[in-house]
């Protein structure tokens, strides 16, 4: 019963995250982005604290590496990798759907940093060779198809690099991120760890707002209010939920392969609302990236596979 949980919150996760982007790229039209940031967090901060002390019998952490767990939480996971992408998504050319793919490479990176932080956590060659596939389907979904078709691929390139090397960067400190609170491993209540890594976070965030000088304002429409309202409940609040309570069971690799799926629901729901075409180069790169999961996956295929099959026998 827990592997079929999992699996529903994953897949939760994955539309909760994967559709963010896009409210991101809805809000940034109207908001500073490292301001924006951090009224989301703002927000989720609030909601969480309220969640925690309601819910956990542990509403603040104790120990000296639980605290450390919340600074590497609310620095790396929560405040450099959201500054980071909303600077990124607010650059000409980042659409959603290719924020989303960048950050679809987390797994990757959170596997080169596992390997030199957590010793044990090794993958086979075909843990790699899948990996390798998510990332060629990364690569194609980047590459526009008008570029791959003949168009002056430097141009498309050199009109988006800084935005994608931005939300690169973010996507790099999200992984290391994940990995270091694994190797801390302090057993903190997931809404607990959240909550004081969204306060570190956001209070960080502001702190930048106001460095960089951006406008501490955001107008009263619909569309800048229910990015924000989306964005700190569902895509922070509820989706960081989910995502400490997935990582403490499955391991920083693992959950992380969310950001594989996240991109397919982008797309969609960019489609869906913006009105962004899916062409034939984006249905490619899903069916390259999904390949790569399922060797990534295999064991755990095979043996639900092989479950299936004794069942119907029986």
């Amino acid at each position: 019963m827990s592997r079929y949980r999992d699996a529903l919150l994953f897949c939760v996760l994955a539309v909760a995250w994967g559709s963010a982007f896009v409210a991101i790229k809805a809000g940034l039209a109207h908001v500073a982005p490292v301001f924006f940031a951090a009224l989301r967090f703002d927000v989720a901060a609030v909601l969480m604290f309220a969640y925690a002390v309601v819910t956990t019998d542990r509403w603040r952490p104790r120990t000296r590496r639980e605290w450390l767990a919340v600074a590497v939480g609310g620095v790396l996971l929560i405040a450099a990798y959201h500054a980071f992408l909303f600077v990124g998504e607010a650059r000409p050319g980042v659409t959603a759907a290719a924020a989303a793919v960048v950050v679809s490479l987390s797994p990757v990176l959170t596997t080169g940093f596992s390997r030199l932080v957590l010793t044990e956590d090794r993958l086979s060659p075909l843990g790699v060779l899948g990996l390798c596939c998510g990332f060629v389907g990364v690569t194609i979904l980047v590459v526009p198809s008008a570029a791959v078709l003949g168009g002056d691929l430097s141009a498309v390139l050199d009109s988006n690099a800084v935005g994608t090397l931005l939300v690169l960067c973010a996507t790099a400190a999200f992984a290391l991120g994940s990995v270091l609170t694994e190797r801390l491993d302090t057993g903190l209540p997931p809404a607990t760890m959240e909550a004081w890594a969204m306060l570190l976070g956001a209070l960080s965030l502001n702190a930048a707002s106001l460095a960089l000088g951006e406008p501490q304002t955001i107008p009263l429409t619909a569309e800048a209010l229910g990015s924000l309202a989306y964005l700190s409940v569902v895509a922070s609040a509820f989706g960081f939920l989910l995502y400490f309570d997935l990582h403490e069971r499955l391991g920083s690799v693992e959950v992380n392969l969310v950001s594989y799926v996240a991109p397919i629901t982008a797309a969609l729901v960019g489609w869906w609302l913006l009105g962004e075409a899916l062409d034939v180069t984006t249905a490619l790169g899903f069916l390259v990236v999904f390949a790569g999961f399922c060797l990534l996956k295999r064991h755990a295929l095979r043996a639900e596979l092989t479950r299936i099959g004794s069942v119907g026998d029986g």
